[in-house]
């Protein structure tokens, strides 16, 4: 096992723009807008495929299949890549929609999980909102009506974006985000959804209303209407001279964080798990026990658990994403850093 390089998958959703590629600085997309870019799925008909040394053409289901505790850490039994990330261009506002959580997933939809997921911001025009949440007092009528009317502002919370800061956003919680937004999202492996809206979001084109009437049912089937996220700057602490290690959102289902290294030492890190390194600086050379790679701006790499550590020479500014032993991965350090049990409590709880 290696870093493995995977195919991107482009979307392109009305919302999008081009700032993926003209801002954060990713090449080979297409000249078209884009919306998303999945940098590792294993979402049926999304799966991501690796691109280099011995595993190339294999998809990323099949190389789980193949070595299940080689990419994943001993002890892994899934059935899919746990964990979903992707860069979004949200130069037009997203619609209103929301993610069945695990039990609306499997009732309702047949699907083995759902997806909860996380909005890290890149960037965000002075001014950008969100909509995230019902809010408090909304009755189930009430929030239908509004639904039915368009009138998101008068159930949803809006709530001010600021780039560095991070949602982590349970199943079941309506939302939106843009215009003039950039996100990295982590999430659960999954592309399930219920919109809101009078449009469709791949083409713009209007949504009749039978088949309206039909979303919102199924929508307010599996709205959860006490959910109300917010905003968290992250826990942050130094792991070397000017290496600084940020946890942004952590729960049962994924973790994120945010790593930045001057020139005095390299960003070292060790791991047990796989991990998904999307690269948000200036281009880096990427060093475990099995390899090296260039790794440029917006470029993604999964690590497997068999490299067992990363080195990467400053200046870096990048993401991790993976599936977390809570305890030793996130709470540990925390701990160890002397951040109170309080913080760690609040922590955990905003993070599923």
């Amino acid at each position: 096992m290696y870093p493995l390089r995977l195919t991107v998958t482009a979307r392109p959703l009305v919302f999008g723009g081009h700032a993926i590629a003209r801002r954060l600085g990713k090449r080979g997309l297409p000249d078209w807008s884009v919306a998303e870019t999945w940098e590792c799925s294993d979402v049926e008909d999304h799966r991501s495929v690796v691109t280099n040394g011995p595993l190339a053409g294999r998809t990323l289901h099949q190389v789980l299949s193949e070595q299940p505790e080689g990419l994943m850490g001993a002890g892994f039994s899934g059935a899919r890549f746990p964990v979903l990330t992707k860069f979004i261009d949200a130069a037009g506002t997203l619609p209103v929609h929301l993610h069945a959580d695990d039990e609306a997933a499997r009732r309702l939809e047949g699907q083995p999980n759902g997806k909860t997921e996380a909005w890290h911001i890149l960037e965000a025009a002075p001014g950008a909102t969100a909509l995230c949440g019902v809010k408090e007092g909304i009755t189930a009528g009430r929030l239908r009506a509004a639904l039915e009317a368009q009138d998101f502002d008068a159930v949803l919370r809006r709530l001010p974006v600021r780039a560095g800061e991070t949602l982590y956003v349970p199943g079941g919680t309506l939302h939106s985000f843009g215009p003039d937004t950039l996100v990295y999202e982590i999430e659960q492996t999954s592309d399930i959804q219920q919109h809101a809206m009078r449009w469709h979001m791949e083409d713009g084109s209007p949504v009749g209303d039978q088949e309206h009437r039909a979303n919102l049912d199924m929508l307010m089937r599996q709205a959860d209407l006490a959910n109300r996220p917010d905003f968290t700057p992250g826990s942050s602490i130094a792991v070397g001279d000017g290496v600084e290690r940020v946890f942004l959102c952590a729960g049962p289902y994924f973790a994120l964080e945010r790593w930045r290294a001057g020139t005095a030492e390299p960003l070292r890190h060790a791991f047990t798990t796989a991990h998904i390194l999307s690269n948000v600086g200036a281009p880096v050379r990427v060093r475990t026990g099995t390899g090296s790679e260039e790794l440029g701006r917006a470029e993604t790499l999964l690590l497997p658990a068999a490299c067992g550590d990363v080195e990467i020479t400053g200046p870096s500014d990048v993401l991790f994403g993976y599936l977390p032993d809570l305890d030793r991965d996130v709470r540990g350090p925390l701990l160890a850093a002397g951040y109170p049990l309080s913080l760690l409590r609040r922590f955990t709880a905003t993070s599923g």
